[in-house]
């Protein structure tokens, strides 16, 4: 079985105007994707168990594990990553299945790591505490001065990110991120049907080829911003962050203590600034 692709095209009846007509229309593909984790015990025994499962949409898959191992803190540099893979065998998976291999000699903590997502989705963690966590994946505060963008130009870098969506041009539901250069050319773009899977493999693509951090990149994201969505930008260095949609609470406070530049509501000309206003201008 060949690899599935991001859109699927079925019939559908659509209504216009009182009438009703037979056509064929693109809807974005969403399907599981099981991260694995591969490593060697003391003693040279090689493990591998289940990280996570994410329901994404087909395409970059790589590129989306590595993001989001460096996001988590399981992996800090590209060096540490020695194999991405897929685990094939049974057909209806072949491609639902990534096993990410780690160089002999770094560690990995299954148990740790589990409890922390099982403790990240509970609705019983405060925003302090997922604040404080955030340091124990490897951020720090961004340095400044070392990015200014003219205000002019960020209500329309969502535009020129949509403009660069193919998959949300064929079927009207894909999220999308994007890194651009402070002048506004876009470097790298990746969509998914979920906002974090795209930032993942927009950040993983940077993690695997350029390298990261990326403290000379604007991420541009075509929703809203949460608090995962700055999590990752700020442990992938990216000082400024622009957002079409609005931002939560938690985001501000996050881009606040980690020294980002926060940008909401980014079109028809306007823009809010929530954070990190000093590299504006």
């Amino acid at each position: 079985m060949g690899r599935r692709g991001a859109t699927r095209t079925l019939r559908v009846t659509r209504y216009r105007e009182g009438g009703a007509e037979r056509v064929r229309e693109s809807l974005a593909v969403e399907e599981p994707l099981e991260i694995r984790v591969a490593w060697t015990v003391p003693g040279g025994e090689r493990r591998s168990e289940q990280l996570t499962v994410t329901m994404r949409t087909p395409g970059d898959d790589f590129d989306l594990v590595a993001g989001f191992l460096f996001a988590e803190g399981v992996v800090s540099g590209r060096d540490e990553l020695g194999e991405l893979t897929y685990c094939r065998g049974d057909d209806t998976q072949e491609y639902n299945v990534v096993e990410a291999r780690l160089r002999a000699g770094v560690g990995f903590d299954a148990p740790s790591h589990r409890r922390h997502f099982m403790t990240s989705s509970s609705c019983g963690v405060c925003g302090k505490a997922s604040l404080d966590a955030v340091a124990d994946t490897g951020c720090v505060v961004l340095p400044g001065g070392t990015v200014r963008v003219e205000p002019a130009l960020l209500p329309d870098l969502p535009r020129r990110l949509r403009d660069r969506q193919e998959g949300f041009h064929r079927t009207g539901g894909l999220h999308a991120a994007g890194l651009f250069t402070p002048e506004g050319e876009l470097v790298d773009l990746r969509e998914d049907v979920g906002r974090h899977n795209a930032v993942d493999k927009v950040l993983g693509h940077e993690f695997l080829g350029p390298g990261l951090p990326a403290t000379e990149r604007v991420l541009v994201v075509s929703g809203r911003t949460s608090f995962e969505i700055i999590q990752k930008a700020v442990r992938a260095g990216v000082p400024v962050v622009v957002a079409v949609g609005a931002p939560s609470s938690l985001a501000v406070e996050l881009a606040r203590r980690f020294g980002q530049t926060l940008v909401g509501f980014a079109r028809d000309g306007g823009f809010n600034v929530y954070a990190g206003a000093e590299r504006l201008g």
